[in-house]
């Protein structure tokens, strides 16, 4: 008798597209498990970085305003559920497969640091390598949850959570080589960037860095004037231009598209270089950078041993990254402020 999981992989066999990526033909794990009872090879990949300690430490983490007052500002946590959300929608309706697409989105930015992509720009500058966040994501999957023996999750997980982002290079390129190996990752690729350009616009209206005049018409007059709008359009221009395409790759129309990269070059204008929220984020830089020399010179009681054979430097980047931005403020607090005198 089969058992559940091997039911669930003939029920994808029959109603997912010949073009999705079957749980059950994954390239498999670098250490070998035995297949669950009950739940697909991607399924319990969703399922481990779900219940990692990474995740959690997302919701404490900037997305673009620094330790916001307010409570509906976006966070790096509703950021990766918003991604997830738009990539399993995208995923359904193209008969791809969610549990994939799924297990990418919400691993995507495990590994970012606090504050934001000041943070990130910053270790970029000290690490003798260099620092981005979607390879520190593949690193903290593979490499430092779970005490560093990582989580050992599929090939498909992990090269899609690799290959999520090109920063403010293309979105969904030609070249094969450069996009992730399944349809189901470039799938988290695009919801990645129809996520932050469309929440991100929603905070900084909210933040009033600008208002919604502010928008250039066009885009506004092609995609739509609220948020849920321009969203779905987006979306929707996703699945129609990936079913034109044959779904040989994830697409979008060349409209859509080039509206979407000017929103991008507005954001990074008007709200990511904002003279305002910059000003904040280069105080941001002095602590990381303070902190780095400083546990480089004392890393006793901070840095752990592994992975083993790595740099100091190196597994200092990593006790950093994953910081939350509050806990990164306390520990600065601690080791650079005086304390009062206790009798």
């Amino acid at each position: 008798m089969p058992s559940i999981r091997e039911e669930l992989e003939e029920i994808e066999t029959r109603i997912l597209s010949p073009k999705a990526c079957l749980s059950r033909n994954s390239k498999g794990r670098v250490r070998a498990e035995a297949p669950h009872s009950f739940r697909t090879a991607f399924q319990r990949d969703r399922d481990r970085i779900l219940h990692s300690k990474s995740f959690r430490r997302l919701k404490h983490k900037t997305q673009v305003f620094l330790a916001p007052f307010g409570d509906h500002y976006r966070t790096r946590l509703t950021h990766t559920l918003e991604v997830s959300v738009i990539a399993r929608t995208i995923a359904r309706a193209l008969r791809l497969n969610e549990d994939l697409a799924e297990a990418i989105a919400l691993g995507h930015d495990i590994g970012h640091t606090p504050f934001g992509h000041s943070g990130e720009e910053t270790l970029a500058k000290l690490l003798p390598g260099g620092f981005s966040h979607y390879a520190q994501s593949l690193r903290v999957v593979e490499k430092l949850e779970y005490e560093g023996k990582g989580l050992n999750l599929t090939f498909e997980v992990r090269d899609g959570i690799s290959r999520h982002s090109k920063g403010r290079g293309k979105i969904l390129d030609r070249k094969k080589e450069d996009l992730p190996a399944t349809l189901e990752g470039q799938i988290v690729r695009v919801s990645d960037v129809i996520g932050y350009v469309n929440h991100d616009i929603d905070d900084a209206i909210r933040a009033g860095i600008i208002k919604d005049a502010d928008l250039p018409r066009h885009l506004v007059a092609l995609l739509g004037r609220y948020h849920a709008t321009r969203m779905d359009r987006m979306v929707v221009d996703v699945v129609e231009a990936s079913l034109k395409a044959g779904l040989d790759r994830i697409a979008m129309s060349d409209e859509i598209m080039k509206a979407v990269v000017e929103l991008r070059d507005f954001l990074y204008e008007r709200v990511y270089f904002d003279t305002s929220s910059r000003e904040e984020l280069r105080k941001t830089e002095k602590i990381i950078r303070d902190m780095f020399g400083y546990l480089v010179a004392h890393p006793a009681g901070y840095i752990r041993e592994f992975p083993a054979g790595d740099p100091l430097e190196q597994r200092v980047g990593d006790f950093i990254a994953g910081m939350t931005d509050r806990y990164a403020l306390t520990l600065y607090e601690r080791i650079f402020f005086p304390r009062s005198w206790q009798s």
